[in-house]
């Protein structure tokens, strides 16, 4: 190979991961300074609605792109917590940000960009029911990442009856 080319080559492999890293930086960015929302937390007796976005479900959602069922429970509340928060903490990347003797909030981080998910769990004692939402702090969808983690619990809250 020529010193020309080699050269020119050498520019071409350059430009490409440069061009390639800017888009990593920016996504890392992103997620460093995004912030948790102001309406999280159980107000009115109820979770916060999901926003019109796909990256987002809850139990409270009427509509079936959101919609998901709330987890039964038989156990004591404690109980049931104490279960819960055993289940979340399987998970990788998880922080238990609030915690109530009817309320969890935690924060569920991506591996790749580090982007933070927001899941609640509210309990209902007088129903029996834990009412949830899982919503993607930034960006518009999710892949169903917010939905497949509320079914890999609820799978290993059924395990647990």
């Amino acid at each position: 190979m020529t010193p020309g080319k080699a050269t020119l080559l050498k520019r071409v492999v350059r430009c490409i991961a440069v061009t390639g890293l800017i888009p990593v930086v920016l996504l890392a960015g992103i997620s460093m300074f995004s912030r948790r929302p102001n309406n999280l937390g159980v107000q009115n007796g109820q979770l916060a609605a999901c926003p019109d976005s796909p990256n987002c479900v809850s139990t409270r959602a009427s509509d079936a792109e959101h919609r998901i069922e709330p987890l039964p429970f038989s156990r004591d509340r404690t109980e049931v917590v104490a279960i819960l928060k055993r289940i979340i903490g399987s998970f990788p990347r998880t922080t238990i940000v609030r915690e109530t003797d009817d309320y969890l909030h935690v924060e569920f981080r991506s591996a790749l960009f580090r982007f933070v998910d927001d899941v609640e769990f509210q309990i209902d004692d007088d129903a029996k029911l834990i009412h949830c939402r899982s919503a993607s702090r930034v960006g518009y969808g999710d892949m169903g990442v917010n939905r497949q983690r509320m079914n890999a619990i609820r799978a290993a809250m059924v395990q647990e009856r």
